[in-house]
């Protein structure tokens, strides 16, 4: 890692629950600090949205998504949403993780744009505890 001279510091405020598996994590992996988790957890997080860039032409894929089916109005949005793409939305399985929680698994095919463009729509609402696209391109 370089150092960089300029830093900014900033304020979050986090669940405790998340907080507290954050903190295991990083006693596990040792961290000296939360601030280098941190570093660490955005870097991913930019790598990994640099590599959704990067999806494009047809493609074949998997999104899984887990959410809490309790938040107000998160089912309704997420049937919208899905039906927008219907287009690209070849399966779709749904579990009942726990009673609040949700695994869905959805089977996509098309551009690489809009599929990520779906993924980037469901990830985007208060509830959805995770989103993640993978896909592979279609050789010819």
């Amino acid at each position: 890692m370089t150092m960089d001279d300029d830093l900014s510091r900033i304020g979050i405020s986090l669940p405790k629950n998340l907080l507290e598996k954050f903190d295991e994590i990083l006693n596990y992996r040792g961290y000296s600090s939360r601030s280098e988790g941190i570093r660490d957890a955005i870097r991913t997080y930019i790598t990994y949205y640099k590599w959704m860039s990067d999806v494009k032409g047809e493609r074949e894929g998997v999104i899984t998504m887990v959410y809490d089916h309790e938040q107000r109005n998160l089912l309704q949005t997420i049937m919208e949403i899905e039906h927008d793409y219907h287009d690209i939305i070849k399966a779709s399985l749904h579990s009942h993780v726990t009673q609040q929680r949700c695994l869905e698994v959805i089977l996509v095919h098309g551009d690489g744009t809009k599929l990520k463009a779906l993924a980037e729509k469901l990830m985007a609402h208060k509830g959805v505890e995770s989103v993640k696209l993978t896909t592979i391109a279609i050789e010819e």
